[in-house]
């Protein structure tokens, strides 16, 4: 590695610019709060790169929150509701969250407690492939509840 051959130590400014120059590297502050001042020497140019590839190994490391939606009317069919269940299992299965709504239409929003028992049921045979993150919540002709998948 360039500059291996330098001495640890307190540097002056002008000193430390003067051995930066030689090595043809940059001097680089580090902490400039301190007292006295924490400089580097190192080719910023690389670290610069080098720090870019880390954070972009990171962000692909990172994991994307895919939210799958299941839609369901108050007066959803037994059948219906079994057939639905099962796709919100198989994607809680694949790590996406799920978002199950009841979407009221017209008149239909005097049935909102089937609604949330609706949901509630949902949630309570989906158990063992996720937990509650919302409990039902009306919001305007739609009530929703959002469930996360369970961590392997």
């Amino acid at each position: 590695m360039v500059g291996e051959n330098i001495e640890v130590g307190v540097y002056t400014t002008a000193a430390a610019l003067a051995i930066a120059e030689e090595q043809d590297l940059d001097l680089v502050e580090i902490s400039p709060n301190a007292e006295p001042p924490v400089c580097k020497i190192m080719d910023y140019k690389k670290f610069v790169y080098e720090q870019k590839k880390r954070e972009k190994v990171l962000k692909a490391k990172a994991s994307k929150v895919v939210i799958k939606e299941i839609r369901f009317g108050p007066n959803t069919d037994d059948h219906d509701y079994a057939f639905k269940k099962k796709h919100g299992e198989k994607f809680l299965k694949e790590g996406a969250k799920l978002k199950a709504y009841v979407f009221f239409k017209g008149r239909s929003i005097i049935y909102k407690d089937q609604g949330e028992i609706l949901l509630l049921r949902l949630a309570q045979e989906l158990e063992e492939f996720g937990k509650v993150e919302q409990m039902p919540k009306l919001e305007g002709k739609r009530m929703t509840m959002f469930i996360a998948p369970k961590k392997k």
